[in-house]
Order: C-alpha cells, then sequence, then structure tokens
C-alpha cells in the first residue's frame, strides 16, 4: 500500500522539498546571498539562477553549496569568504520562516500518516543545520525517531551529499542494513547518495517538472539511480 518493496522496513525522509515546502525558502535566500556577492565582485557571468540552485547547491551540505557554484564560476575564494556567503544565506533562511513559519505538503503528510499506521519507521536525514527547527515549526517531529542533519554531519565527519553517508548513518541509527531502507529524495544530490548507498529503494520527487516522462528533473532523477520518480509522496498509496 505503500509503494515500497515488501522487505523495506524504513524510510529515511529528505526534508526540504520532500516534507516541507521550505526548499523554495532555500533557493530564494541562496540567490539574495550570491547575487549580492557576485555583484560586490563586479562577476560579469550573470546572477544565480534556479538551474544552479539544482545542480550546485540543492541537497548538499551549505559549504559545500558554495563551493560547488563559485567553482561553476570559476570564481577563487578563500575559506571565510565562503562561510561568509553561507552564513548570509542562512540568516535569510531562519528570517524567513520566523516571518512566515513552514508549510508541510499535504501529500507528504498524508504518506507519513500511512507510514506511520503501516508500521513503517520513519527517520529524516538532511543536509541543513535547521532539520530541528524545521520540523518542529511544520509540526512533524512527533513522526521522526532519528534525524541525521547538517550538524550531525560536521560533528561526525560524514561527507555530504551526493556521497551516501548521511543516508547510511540513518540506517545505522535505525538499526538496519541499506536494503532495508528506502531513500526520499527531491534533489539529484541526494537520489545519487541512495544509490551510491546501495538502499532498498530510492523515491524521486520532481517538485521542478510533473514526473513525467519528459520533465528534465525526472530524468536527471532516474540517471541518478531513482528506483521510481513522483510528483508528490502520496502519489505512491496509488501505485
Amino acid at each position: 500500500m505503500l509503494g515500497l518493496p515488501d522487505d523495506v522496513t524504513v524510510a529515511l525522509f529528505d526534508l526540504d522539498g520532500v516534507l516541507t515546502t521550505t526548499a523554495a525558502l532555500h533557493e530564494s535566500a541562496w540567490k539574495n546571498a550570491f547575487d549580492e556577492f557576485l555583484l560586490s565582485q563586479g562577476d560579469p557571468s550573470g546572477p544565480f539562477t534556479a538551474d544552479d540552485y539544482l545542480k550546485y547547491v540543492d541537497g548538499r551540505p551549505r559549504l559545500d553549496g558554495v563551493r560547488a557554484f563559485l567553482a561553476s564560476r570559476s570564481i577563487t575564494a578563500d575559506e571565510s569568504t565562503v562561510t561568509a556567503i553561507a552564513d548570509a544565506k542562512n540568516t535569510e533562511f531562519l528570517a524567513a520562516i520566523d516571518a512566515d513559519g513552514v508549510t508541510p505538503y499535504p501529500g507528504s503528510v498524508r504518506y507519513l500518516d500511512a507510514a506511520r499506521a503501516a508500521g513503517l519507521r520513519i527517520a529524516v536525514v538532511t543536509s541543513s543545520k535547521n532539520g530541528a527547527k524545521v520540523l518542529d515549526a511544520a509540526g512533524l517531529s512527533d513522526y521522526v525517531e532519528h534525524r541525521v542533519d547538517g550538524n550531525t554531519i560536521v560533528d561526525e565527519g560524514l561527507n555530504g551529499k551526493p556521497a551516501p553517508d548521511s543516508y547510511l548513518r540513518g540506517a545505522e541509527l535505525m538499526g538496519v542494513a541499506p536494503s532495508q531502507a528506502a531513500v526520499f529524495e527531491d534533489a539529484i544530490s541526494g537520489v545519487a547518495a541512495g544509490h551510491a548507498g546501495s538502499f532498498g529503494y530510492v523515491v524521486g520527487i520532481d517538485r521542478v517538472g510533473d514526473a513525467s516522462a519528459s520533465s528534465p528533473q525526472a530524468e536527471s532523477m532516474r540517471a541518478a539511480g531513482a528506483s521510481v520518480v513522483v510528483a508528490d509522496l502520496d502519489d505512491l498509496l496509488t501505485n
């Protein structure tokens, strides 16, 4: 009934863009932070775009995202500059949450309810250091048995997505082998992490297109190793 293989007993959910609509807040905050930096440098390569977000930032730990985007523009920056850009982004993101709150996707809540009713155990694996704050603001914390977030990645020296480390840590905390866990991701880097970790099932959530065969995002997810691509989590309930 959950659209997963029978031997999957644990769900490892990414947070922003999978369970909550906060991916849009992240993208907006990144754009403002990067555009301000590019303007200050007199960089002629143009502003930060939605495509830049998907390719270089989405799903990655904060500092890794800064480095990846700057490298894409052939910009060399020291670590203090990288940190300053990341901090500016996070300040704006937190202000947006405080001002507007956090909204979970209704389809995701329906899926979480169905998963909990069916006995599927739930963890969250996110690159964001704000995972606890976002879960609490969205009213989703009670669903989650364990959380791996950006703080865990730093504290335990894990490699960020697209490396599988954070998802493997999530499976370890839940006491299951990767083959018994499903990964749920809206970012290409996260889908790639699930595939690299040999997880039992990798669900791509296409929030950019419509999950059809002609959607570039869905195509990229399948190429990165998604077992299935859906437009919303509750689409799995009908499979």
